[in-house]
C-alpha cells in the first residue's frame, strides 16, 4: 500500500512544499504533515533535506532532482504520478522554484492533467521585502545577476529606467562586486536593503545609499558572508528632473576633463545614472 493511501491523499499529486530557508521552526505543521505522507521526496540536495527530515524524524525515500538531471527524470516522476503516486518537491531553501529547479516537473505534471499544489512558506526574497522599508505595491524580481563582470552591468544597465523595486538574489564571493556596480550604473544615491543570513543566527538588513552600502560591505568581512538578498528602490518620480540635471552638470564638467571622469563627477554631484550621462551624451568639443 503506497503512502497516498495510507493518509488518504489524492493519489497522483505532486506538492510544491516550502521549506526553512533558515530557522526550522519555519517548517509548518501542513508541511511536516505532506512530508511525511508521500510517496517520495525530490529533493535538490538530497543530503540536506535527509538533515531537516531527521531533525523532525521524518523517513521518506528521496529523489535527487537537480538543474542536471531535471530534464531527464521529469517524464519518469510523471509515471509515477500516474499510476498514483504522491510525490514532494522541495529545494534546498525556500520555496521550490525561485532561483531553484523544479520547473520542469512542474510543467510536465500540469502539461499531463495532474494535480500539482502548493504548499506555501519561506520565501527569502517575500521576507527580505517584508522588512526593506522601500515600496512594495510593485516589484520585480530578477535572481542572480551574470557572474562576469561586463554581463552584470549589461544586465544592470538594462534596468536603470524600472520603476517598480528590484530585487536581486547574490551570493557571498560577489556581494562586494554587485553592489559596486549597483552604485555605478544606478547612481551612487539610489536607496538600497541588503538582507543577509535571513532568519539566522547573524542576520542582518542594512539599508541606506547604494554608494554607503558597497562601501560597507567591501570594508566589513563579515558583512560578506552568507546569502543575500539586494533590494533596490525603482525609479522615482523625479528621476527625469535628475537625469537633466546630471546631463547638464555633464556637459560643463566635460569640458574641462575626460569625458569619463566628468561622468562620474557629475553622477556624484547630481545622483544621476553615471552610465546615463556617459554612455548618452555625444562628447562635447575640449576647450583650447
Amino acid at each position: 500500500m503506497t503512502a497516498s493511501a495510507r493518509t488518504g491523499a489524492a493519489p497522483g499529486q505532486l506538492h510544491v512544499v516550502a521549506t526553512p530557508i533558515g530557522n526550522l521552526g519555519d517548517l509548518s505543521p501542513r508541511a511536516q504533515a505532506v512530508l511525511r505522507g508521500v510517496d517520495a521526496i525530490c529533493a535538490e540536495d538530497t543530503r540536506h533535506t535527509r538533515q531537516l527530515l531527521g531533525h523532525f524524524g521524518i523517513e521518506r525515500p528521496l529523489v535527487a532532482l537537480h538543474e542536471h538531471n531535471e530534464d531527464g527524470l521529469a517524464a519518469r516522476l510523471v509515471e509515477r504520478l500516474q499510476a498514483g503516486e504522491s510525490l514532494a518537491l522541495v529545494s534546498d531553501a525556500g520555496t521550490p522554484l525561485v532561483s531553484d529547479p523544479g520547473y520542469r516537473l512542474v510543467r510536465a505534471a500540469r502539461a499531463a492533467g495532474l494535480r500539482v499544489s502548493p504548499v506555501p512558506g519561506p520565501s527569502a526574497l517575500i521576507a527580505a521585502l517584508s522588512v526593506a522599508g522601500l515600496p512594495s505595491d510593485r516589484f520585480v524580481f530578477e535572481g542572480f545577476l551574470p557572474a562576469k563582470a561586463g554581463a552584470r552591468r549589461e544586465r544592470l544597465q538594462a534596468l536603470i529606467a524600472e520603476p517598480r523595486t528590484l530585487l536581486f538574489y547574490e551570493a557571498s564571493h560577489r556581494i562586494a562586486e554587485m553592489l559596486a556596480d549597483a552604485a555605478e550604473v544606478f547612481g551612487g544615491d539610489r536607496p538600497a536593503v541588503v538582507a543577509r543570513e535571513l532568519t539566522k543566527l547573524f542576520e542582518t538588513v542594512l539599508d541606506g545609499p547604494l554608494a554607503a552600502l558597497a562601501a560597507r560591505v567591501a570594508a566589513e568581512a563579515d558583512q560578506r558572508k552568507g546569502e543575500f538578498v539586494v533590494i533596490v528602490e525603482g525609479v522615482g518620480e523625479n528621476a527625469d528632473a535628475r537625469l537633466a540635471d546630471g546631463r547638464r552638470v555633464y556637459a560643463l564638467l566635460a569640458r574641462e576633463m575626460k569625458p569619463s571622469q566628468a561622468a562620474k563627477l557629475a553622477a556624484d554631484i547630481t545622483g544621476a545614472p553615471r552610465k546615463a550621462l556617459y554612455g548618452g551624451q555625444a562628447e562635447p568639443d575640449a576647450v583650447a
